[in-house]
């Protein structure tokens, strides 16, 4: 994949990167910066992997529910103590954050915090420690191999996660001993609004037809992606991963933040408050407010774009419309697409 660095560092200066079978160059010695659109593309999308990248896509929530079940074992043999007695004494919690790379490619964020036995009003025992965790966490995701269902003409895939693992532990602002609240949101807040659409790598609505792939704004490699989303949801084998109902966030199907059941209070007990919160505000009368202008007559204006307006969405529509026209009329050229 070509590279998009903000400190000036060259692509992939490779002395004797040579050529690929399709004829295109291994190395790429220019500098691409943030807005440089061959940032996260591949060097030869004839050689990339599109059907790899869709699987661990859609099975990336079973690789992370493999770690976490992993990194109990882990944690109890770097201790010394059985699974048993550990899951007695502790309690892991995460938070998760998916983040969609430069290259289409999903990059998880997670706070892993180490509880005593009843949660988090319970501290840990003091045989265990944040750099046990830290070991525990490398250690587990190594172990993790999974793999995909086979299907005729697209084989078995093995899947892991990714050799650039960072974990370090998480102190409070000011360098003091222990985790923060404020320093956990800030580092959450982060990447949790970088969805698949606000990221420019998928759609923001789900793909009902190959001609929505086209009107797009998107790079050739992620329509690329998207287009190979939607041919392998077309086979029996994979039917289990609802591949074309999540080809607009590129076969990922899981949320963008998500988090254990005892990490921090749940939704049901924030709608709860908010209930209450609103049962005990006192909306105060409009006609006893001094300078309130009440308005008791009203009469329909009118519906619909403004003249502006108008000629505006007009337009977009016609583009739209010559979009799917020259799009149908390449399908039928090239012959039948297989869906």
């Amino acid at each position: 994949m070509h590279r998009a660095t903000a400190d000036n560092e060259r692509c992939r200066p490779r002395r004797s990167a040579g050529h690929c079978e399709h004829g295109r160059s291994r190395g790429c010695p220019a500098t691409h910066d943030a807005s440089d659109p061959l940032g996260g593309q591949p060097l030869c999308p004839d050689c990339y992997d599109y059907p790899a990248h869709i699987l661990w896509h859609a099975h990336a929530g079973r690789l992370w529910k493999a770690f976490t079940d992993n990194l109990y074992n882990h944690l109890a043999a770097r201790t010394g103590r059985t699974r048993t007695g550990l899951r007695r004494s502790v309690r892991i919690s995460y938070a998760k954050v998916a983040e969609y790379q430069k290259r289409a490619a999903v990059h998880v964020h997670a706070v892993v915090r180490l509880d005593g036995a009843t949660g988090p009003s319970d501290p840990p025992p003091v045989w265990v420690s944040a750099e046990d965790l830290s070991a525990a966490v490398r250690t587990a995701a190594a172990a993790v191999h999974l793999h995909t269902p086979y299907a005729w003409g697209l084989g078995e895939h093995g899947l892991r996660w990714g050799s650039e693992l960072d974990a370090r532990p998480l102190r409070a602002f000011g360098g003091n001993e222990g985790l923060a609240d404020d320093a956990i949101a800030a580092y959450v807040a982060k990447y949790v609004t970088k969805g698949a659409a606000e990221t420019a790598i998928g759609l923001d609505r789900p793909i009902t037809s190959p001609d929505d792939i086209a009107t797009g704004r998107l790079s050739a490699h992620v329509r690329t992606l998207i287009r190979t989303c939607w041919r392998l949801g077309g086979l029996s084998e994979l039917d289990p991963l609802r591949l074309r109902a999540w080809s607009h966030t590129l076969g990922y199907r899981g949320h963008i933040l998500t988090k254990s059941r005892v990490y921090s209070t749940t939704y049901a007990a924030l709608r709860a408050e908010r209930a209450q919160h609103q049962r005990n505000t006192v909306v105060p009368d409009l006609a006893d407010v001094p300078s309130t202008v009440t308005e008791t007559h009203w009469r329909y204006v009118g519906s619909g774009h403004a003249p502006g307006a108008a000629l505006i969405a007009a337009g977009i529509a016609e583009d739209l419309a010559q979009t799917r026209q020259l799009f149908a009329e390449a399908r039928r050229e090239e012959g039948e697409w297989s869906r």
